[in-house]
Formats: C-alpha cells, structure tokens, sequence
C-alpha cells in the first residue's frame, strides 16, 4: 500500500510539473509575464544577463531547496528535489522541440489568465502531495508552516517581490499585469486546495448498522464514530454512525446502501478541512 501511494504520489508530481512547465514556457515566456514565481525571477535575470532561463531556474531552485529541506522536511524536501530537477528539464525540452518566441494566444490579457489557473492547478496538486514546484512556492510552504499563512496568501506575498522586478527589464504595465497576476495566481490556489481538501461528512441512522460499519472499516479504510440517538416520536435508541470520507470514497458508500438494501437514514454535508 506504501509503494502504490508512493508511486501515485509521484505520478501526480510529474503531471503537476510538466503542466506548470507548459504553462511558464508556451504563455509567461513569450508574453513576458514576470509572476511571483522563480521561472519569473529566472527571466528577469536571463533579460539582463542572457544566461539560459532553465540554467538560471536549476540554481535559485537548488539553493531554495536546500533551506525548504532544512526547515520544511525530508519528505517535502525529496519531492521538491524531484520538481527542481522536472522544471528544468521540462523547460530544456520545449525549448529544442518546440520554439516559441510569440504570445501563443496574441494577446498578453488572455495568457495571464491562462498561465495563472494552470500553474495554480499545479500548484495546489503539488501542495496536496506536500510537495512543491521549487523555488517560491518552498518560501510560500515555510510562511504557511511557521507564520500559519494559507498557502494562496503565502504565494501571493512571496510572488510580489518578483513580480516587481519587472520593471528593471520592462515597461510600467508588465509591471502592472504581473502583480496582478501573482494576486490572481493566489487566489486560484486557494480555490483549488479548497476543492482537493474537501470531504463529506456522512450521518447514517441504521437499526441493522453493523455491516454499514464492517464497509466502512474494511472496505473504504475509514473510521467510524458511533452515537446513541433517540428519536422523540418514538423515543426508541438507535445507534447513528458518523463517518468522514473523500469524494470518491462517499460515492462507493452510497452504491453500497443501494445495493444492501437497508433501511437506513443518511444527512452529507461538505467539510471544508479535516485536522488529525
């Protein structure tokens, strides 16, 4: 069970990464973006430097990385040496298969908008996995840890400063644009980290309910509490099991019940966050 998370776990990494890589490369590159993030930094420096951005990318990466490894973990820490080396590369790869010098959409509006929902989508499937794209995002990470700052927020404030390095290499409205897509970057991760923590928090009242609670334990994993309930028409006790489950988990419960054919009553309602 440990090796398959393992291996899920790092499958959504490398999808996590290769769709922030497209993103930076087919729409921040071109329309020159200069978000909060490291691959703006790394442009930033390439404009005025004319050192290869994905060069620049692999070494403020590693030295991010290495402060993450020591105050964040070894687990946060090994997942995030594998996006710093996937960034890189990803970037290395577009820019011999495919080279891009043009807005891809015309239109630097539309790319904003574009590169910040899917680096935010990125974004949040990394953090889920407690992991990070590297360089900024391992700062958000340490502000969320040690300042409890949600994680949007935290990517917001850590975005500003390069957003704002901008203007060294281009005009006031790039500078303008780009803060205001560090800002809508920030929200969008927010969003998105709220729709994978989200879980269903299911009541069930149930005269036969042992077997509800065999599914529950053995077959979906989860745990159960169990209440004393009275019901005030009757006054008779029944027992209501309350259960906390993901999406796909609470789908599974309710094909049981329909499939048992029990008489059972059942109240869902949506937990935004889950401690413990």
């Amino acid at each position: 069970m440990k090796l398959k998370n393992t291996v899920r776990e790092f499958a959504v990494i490398t999808f996590a990464m290769l769709i922030v890589s497209a993103a930076v490369y087919f729409f921040m590159v071109p329309s020159k973006i200069v978000m909060g993030s490291i691959s703006g930094l790394a442009l930033v420096f390439s404009q005025l430097t004319g050192i290869s951005m994905s060069i620049l990318t692999f070494f403020l990466n590693a030295i991010l990385l290495v402060i993450g490894f020591l105050l964040i973990g070894k687990d946060f820490g090994a997942k995030t040496i594998y996006t710093s080396i996937l960034l890189p590369i990803f970037l290395w790869i577009f820019e011999r298969l495919i080279p891009v010098t043009e807005s891809v959409t015309g239109n630097q509006v539309f790319d904003l908008v574009t590169y910040t929902l899917i680096v935010a989508l990125g974004q949040a499937m990394l953090f889920h996995v407690n992991a990070s794209s590297g360089g900024l995002d391992i700062v958000a990470k340490i502000m969320n840890k040690f300042m409890h700052i949600e994680l949007g927020k935290a990517v917001t404030l850590a975005g500003l400063f390069t957003a704002m390095t901008s203007i060294f290499v281009y005009d006031v409205s790039t500078l303008i644009i780009s803060i205001l897509g560090t800002y809508g970057n920030g929200l969008a991760v927010d969003y998105f980290i709220d729709g994978f923590n989200k879980r269903k928090r299911v009541c069930i009242i149930c005269d036969d309910y042992k077997d509800i609670q065999d599914y529950i334990l053995n077959d979906l994993k989860r745990g159960v509490t169990l209440y004393t309930a009275q019901g005030a028409y009757d006054e008779k006790h029944r027992t209501e099991l309350v259960t906390i489950l993901a999406k796909q988990e609470y789908r599974l419960l309710l094909n049981y019940l329909h499939t048992a054919q029990k008489q059972v009553f059942v109240t869902v309602s949506t937990v935004n966050e889950v401690i413990g």
